[in-house]
């Protein structure tokens, strides 16, 4: 018997909340090794080595403001969710069949006749939600953890205690961009010190410093490598404009309609303006011009015969 790890939402929930506390503390001891231990006091010394450190934290506050921002700009930024009653438009409801959709809508609702629910059999763009019990757009599906619809999900992260979305994608993914230049910049500054623990070198510092030294560099070592895979992922799947959910779904497909080129996929993202890919933020323009930004209206590939491949 398969085990049904939604059984366990409340647990994942629950660790959310200490990965929050988690994160905080990591970034909390990886500025005691770096800023007053190693860097703050080298900064008043004079000459060459004066001139690294200030470089070095320079770069250090200003990569951990980023962090800091696109983290809690994930956190606190509702993913997108579906209005009560949502139904879909007379345009969405003639347009082409979603791919992913075919295996939702049939039997939506127990005790309620299909035909009277979802329209003709044929029409395969009405989804329909049997947790939620009402209509959900394109690309949008159910998180059990949540306990609700999310627009163009990709999943649930408990690092940031609340599902990636359509409207805290782009924070999620600067998050981990801004992480891994970080925690990279953190290893390599660290790292002269930690090669000279294991060589006899000479290293300064009470035990505490070096113990809290050591552990920031495995640390921020670790997530280096670790996000730089996942961010590597990510890239991926902007770049064909589809999500972690879609991408397992179609997986067996190469053919994708919302795949529109990958100018156009990464503006679907992070927008159209140059001047905010890089800040967890969009600009007025950019909101009040690109309704994909919202969640609700996804462009599709024109020619059905010519879609975008994986």
């Amino acid at each position: 018997m398969a085990w049904n790890v939604f059984k366990f939402c409340t647990a994942l929930r629950a660790l959310g909340s200490l990965m929050m506390v988690l994160v905080l503390a990591i970034v909390g001891v990886t500025y005691y090794a770096v800023v007053i231990a190693k860097y703050g006091p080298t900064l008043f010394s004079g000459g060459r080595d004066s001139l690294i450190a200030f470089l070095v934290l320079l770069l250090f506050h200003y990569l951990l403001a980023m962090l800091l921002w696109s983290y809690f700009a994930t956190v606190l930024t509702d993913p997108g969710g579906v209005p009560p009653n949502w139904r879909p438009s007379v345009d969405e409801e003639s347009g082409s069949a979603d791919p992913l959709m075919a295996s939702e809508y049939i039997g939506a609702i127990v005790g309620l006749k299909q035909s009277a629910i979802l329209g003709e059999p044929a029409n395969q763009q009405r989804r329909f939600c049997r947790k939620c019990k009402q209509f959900k757009p394109p690309r949008c599906h159910h998180c059990s953890v949540c306990g609700r619809c999310i627009l163009k999900m990709d999943h649930h992260c408990v690092w940031v205690v609340n599902c990636v979305g359509a409207l805290n994608y782009k924070y999620f993914l600067l998050f981990l961009f801004y992480t891994f230049l970080e925690t990279t910049l953190v290893t390599l500054s660290l790292l002269p010190l930690f090669i000279a623990f294991f060589t006899d070198g000479e290293v300064s510092g009470t035990p505490g410093t070096l113990i809290a030294t050591f552990i920031t560099f495995v640390f921020n070592l670790t997530f280096a490598l670790s996000v730089m895979g996942f961010l590597i992922m990510h890239i991926a799947l902007v770049i064909a404009n589809t999500t972690t959910i879609e991408a397992y779904e179609k997986r067996t497909n190469a053919k994708w309609c919302y795949d529109l080129g990958r100018r156009k996929n990464f503006e679907q993202v992070f927008g159209m303006d140059k001047s905010y890919w890089f800040v967890p933020a969009y600009s007025k323009d950019d909101m009040k011009m690109m309704a994909v930004l919202q969640g609700f209206e996804y462009p599709a590939s024109l020619n059905l015969g010519e879609f975008g491949q994986r």
